[in-house]
């Protein structure tokens, strides 16, 4: 009985380290099928700091499915591949709807409406993620982008430039109060922790 015990612990603790290997996490990443679960392995993926990922991600860099698309671009941007910065950028600024869709209408039906307008909000959620100054004045403009606007004023705390402030600072007179409530924190943030 102790055998078994120590051999099913054994086979645990296999697992376990396996899965935070770069092949383990691959492996969860492209298995995964909620976004947000494949983002979290995104991140341990790039917390190994192993450009060799980059080729098992490819295909992933290329899905109709702009979630696990930017996922994976994310990867490529964190470690230092700049195709992962322009994919993201490219999946905000597309309205094509040449996607996998996801989003389902009020009458049941696959929208792909409501599809890019999730995948152009995921995007911009992303681009905070990232924290490349880069994007800046790319969500600048998107402050008055219906679609995306509500998130952009966090991705823009989140990347942490000064030079986002005056933008947020006009937002504060929108007519959204969640939008100026959005815009006040970042502004906040950005006061507080942003270098001089």
């Amino acid at each position: 009985m102790r055998i078994l015990g120590a051999f099913l612990a054994s086979i645990s603790f296999l697992s376990t380290l396996f899965a935070q290997t770069a092949s383990g996490l691959l492996e969860q990443f492209e298995n995964a099928t909620e976004f947000w679960e494949q983002f979290d392995l995104a991140k341990k993926i790039v917390a190994l700091h192993d450009g060799s990922v980059l080729l098992r991600l490819e295909p992933s860099m290329r899905s109709e499915d702009m979630h696990r698309r930017g996922n994976a671009a994310f990867v490529f941007a964190r470690l230092g591949d700049d195709r992962g910065f322009q994919i993201i950028k490219a999946i905000l600024e597309d309205r094509s709807p040449k996607r996998a869709v996801f989003e389902i209408d009020s009458a049941g039906h696959p929208s792909p409406e409501r599809q890019i307008r999730a995948d152009r909000y995921y995007a911009a959620h992303l681009l905070g993620d990232l924290k490349d100054v880069r994007a800046v004045p790319i969500l600048v403009p998107l402050l008055k982008d219906e679609e995306v606007r509500e998130i952009v004023p966090w991705s823009l705390g989140e990347i942490g430039d000064k030079s986002a402030i005056p933008p947020l600072v006009e937002a504060l007179s929108d007519n959204s109060l969640a939008m100026r409530v959005a815009a006040l924190r970042s502004i906040e943030k950005l006061e507080r922790h942003a270098p001089n």
